[in-house]
């Protein structure tokens, strides 16, 4: 072995302080200290979480950045990128790092320290992008992608340690209100952001509107990074777990022996896979309501606001149907937002429409992100949760980087005709979530380890969270 191979192992075990031991701690000895830190955790966590959705309706990836996009391209082949990367840059890379995850004692390195480098600088690569588009746009388009595409598969590949976080901070009928009021005063003030942006869109010039636009985004990211450092982590080594060398030949085998064993969780990819592809126009709608009806940039801003004030009312609702009925039927709801946007998009007689459009598309997306990034945990025991996530934010992955092709060419097409088909296959993502998948919470929890063995959900409840 090359002497900068072992000097490159030992630099990531350092980061991801691997080589700090773990004292053992009882089940019950982690509960406790996850119940004595809940406060402080929610505390920091929500800042994180306030923070992180104000940074992200500055850059709106289904308003703000295709109007940047547009202003450097006629072509729709950079709008259709800008939407694959925004749906599927984030899942893409979770298969891959689930099993790293798990061999990981402690998920907060990775979050934080990996997290710095692969999900919050290349942010501001977006400002240069803009400062970049005064003499050269292809040269911008260029650095913008870079800048965002990073992002987006970087935060995809700390993702799954992010939820394994989120899951030992906070017990099972917690997360949901905690996420979705995390989310709801996060979009709320981004709603006020996206006011600001819409005025920054109207009083200043292209691009220097967009310059000030992405530094403020850049900003509040790294201001979110900082609060979600101050997370309190309930970590311990389980001794009844297998070493970590034997848990590294076996992470593919026990994959692919959940995806062929866990019926219902198969049957919820399914369900997950069609809904991606019936978002394949959120992209596009900005795009659209820009050349059919000719709105200017800083309605788009306003457009934003819409978006975010649904989303607003999608994150409460999401937090309140999940913490007492599942997050199945929170995404239940969600697809039906998504059939209402699109429908009403693929109907509207003018832009005014755009307003509800986007409102509706906003609760679909408030109820998909919080449901959608807390349920596959609810699947699976907790030693399996890091491949649970991965495997279902995977294959949303996939789905979500073909659906924006689909979509660009459904575009040459006609807008109608692509929010009609979106509209049509979140009628077939509602009723394969509805009558194929039950509920995980009273469904009986597959055991990848053990084909023949199955633990009632209940049983969970007691376990470290």
């Amino acid at each position: 072995m090359s002497s900068h191979l072992v000097r490159g192992r030992s630099a990531a075990r350092w980061l991801l302080r691997m080589n700090v031991p773990l004292p053992a701690r009882t089940e019950a000895q982690l509960e406790a200290e996850r119940d004595q830190n809940f406060a402080w955790n929610y505390g920091v966590n929500l800042l994180d979480g306030v923070f992180f959705w104000f940074a992200l309706s500055f850059v709106s990836s289904a308003t703000i950045l295709p109007l940047f996009v547009s202003k450097l391209s006629d072509s729709p082949v950079p709008i259709a990128l800008l939407a694959v990367l925004a749906q599927s840059s984030w899942f893409l890379p979770q298969l891959f790092a689930a099993g790293i995850t798990e061999r990981v004692p402690r998920m907060k390195p990775i979050v934080i320290n990996l997290g710095l480098f692969t999900e919050r600088l290349p942010m501001w690569l977006l400002p240069v992008a803009g400062l970049i588009s005064f003499r050269s746009p292809t040269l911008a388009l260029i650095t913008f992608f870079v800048g965002y595409g990073w992002h987006g598969f970087g935060a995809g590949l700390i993702a799954p340690a992010w939820s394994t976080l989120l899951a030992r901070c906070f017990p099972t009928n917690r997360r949901g209100g905690f996420f979705g009021i995390t989310s709801f005063i996060g979009a709320g003030l981004g709603t006020l952001g996206a006011f600001v942006s819409g005025w920054m869109l109207d009083a200043y010039p292209f691009p220097t509107n967009f310059v000030y636009i992405f530094v403020v985004a850049a900003v509040a990211i790294i201001i979110s990074w900082g609060f979600l450092a101050l997370t309190r982590e309930p970590a311990g080594r389980d001794e009844t777990v297998q070493p970590l060398q034997s848990q590294q030949s076996q992470s593919w085998r026990k994959m692919l022996a959940i995806v062929q064993g866990d019926h219902n969780f198969r049957r919820f990819l399914i369900a997950r896979v069609l809904s991606s592809f019936a978002a394949m126009g959120e992209g596009f709608l900005t795009v659209a309501a820009v050349r059919l009806w000719g709105v200017s940039d800083g309605t788009v801003g306003y457009f934003t606001a819409a978006l975010l004030l649904g989303q607003t009312v999608g994150n409460l609702l999401a937090g309140f149907v999940a913490d007492r009925w599942g997050h199945k039927l929170s995404l239940e709801l969600g697809y039906l937002g998504l059939i209402l946007s699109f429908g009403l998009a693929w109907l509207a007689p003018g832009y005014v429409w755009y307003y509800v459009v986007f409102g509706l598309l906003g609760m679909s997306i408030g109820t998909r992100i919080v449901s959608g990034v807390l349920i596959p945990l609810e699947f699976a025991r907790p030693e399996n949760r890091p491949s649970y996530v991965g495997i279902s934010n995977t294959i949303m992955g996939i789905g979500s980087a073909l659906a924006p092709l689909v979509g660009g060419l459904l575009a040459w097409y006609g807008y109608a005709t692509l929010f009609a088909v979106g509209a049509l296959l979140a009628v077939a993502a509602l009723f394969a979530m509805h009558w194929g998948v039950a509920e995980p919470r009273t469904h009986l929890v597959f055991d990848p380890n053990s084909s023949i063995k199955a633990i009632p959900t209940k049983s969970l409840d007691a376990d470290l969270c």
